[in-house]
């Protein structure tokens, strides 16, 4: 669910189910939607390491509204396998094609920043790697690795892709050098998937957080879902049940905003009082937590929903 905020405030948005020719409508952006994203002095400093270390984090290529507070608080999400994926979700703005091979140097790299920028939580994903054996999972376990022989006290989370085709390998990898989160995004509810992630599988995502759960049952597992496609909500309470039932621990819940024209409209603001409501009914169903709010993406207070997922 890490994603570009839009740069104006107004959209051009019909519903997904609308029929051929339907006149397209703007939609205003709300102004709970209006994004904090501020500079300050430890932002200017990241960025500056970032650079120095040939590193890329989420939080700036998605121009995340929570960027300067989650750098205050020692948490960054950094981007690693590149900046190409293989699939081309219509929701998502990363680049797609053909990618480079992974960085032998990446792992020691994004160890320095992370000593430098002085972090004690740290996630790691990445695109999508539909041309590599392991899905990418080899990459993953090398930066847990280096990570850790600098730093043991440092929680690591990973926001992996599906590994489709690759997950037998990738969760025996993953299993040896094992994150303290384990987070893989449903991103929206079942019957949106042929429109939203055309080259995903409701189930099969599913059943990967379910088997990872199953190889390591002491780790929490996580996972997100993006709203305003389009979803009713007797639909995404489904889908929060589908996750509780293949043993999620804990969920985020935040309004999908359209990267451009080139990507799949909102169809609606979904208004705070209404994420208060799925958090509450999740809380019920089990989520040990559940960050939910227009805003919310998915390392959001990331190291506090880890204290609270780690029984």
């Amino acid at each position: 669910m890490q994603q570009t905020l839009e740069k104006n405030n107004y959209e051009e948005t019909k519903p997904q189910e609308s029929t051929a020719g339907e006149a397209r409508k703007s939609m205003k952006k709300p102004d709970w939607l209006r994004a904090r994203y501020s500079c300050c002095p430890e932002v200017d400093s990241i960025r500056r390491i970032l650079r120095e270390n040939k590193l890329h984090t989420v939080c700036e290529e998605a121009t995340c509204p929570n960027l300067g507070e989650c750098f205050r608080q020692g948490t960054a999400t950094f981007l690693i396998l590149g900046d190409t994926c293989t699939r081309n979700c219509p929701f998502c703005d990363v680049n797609h094609g053909v990618p480079l091979p992974p960085d032998v140097n990446e792992p020691a790299g994004l160890a320095r920043a992370v000593a430098a920028m002085g972090l004690r939580y740290v996630v790691i994903t990445s695109v999508t790697r539909d041309d590599l054996p392991d899905g990418g999972a080899g990459q993953y376990a090398n930066c847990i690795a280096m990570l850790r022989s600098g730093n043991p006290e440092l929680r690591i989370e990973i926001l992996v892709p599906d590994f489709r085709g690759s997950e037998n390998e990738a969760l025996a990898i993953l299993s040896i050098n094992r994150p303290d989160v384990f987070n893989h995004n449903l991103e929206t509810v079942r019957r949106l998937y042929p429109q939203v992630r055309p080259s995903a599988d409701y189930a099969a995502s599913l059943d990967l957080l379910r088997r990872y759960k199953e190889l390591n049952a002491m780790v929490p597992t996580k996972s997100g879902i993006m709203l305003g496609f389009g979803e009713r909500r007797e639909e995404v309470f489904e889908a929060m049940q589908d996750l509780r039932d293949h043993g999620c621990d804990m969920l985020t819940l935040g309004q999908y905003l359209r990267p451009s024209v080139r990507h799949l409209p909102v169809v609606r603001y979904v208004p705070p009082e209404e994420f208060s409501d799925y958090r509450e009914v999740g809380l019920t169903m089990g989520f040990s937590h559940i960050e939910a709010g227009p805003l919310v993406r998915s390392s959001y207070h990331a190291a506090e929903q880890a204290e609270q997922g780690i029984h």
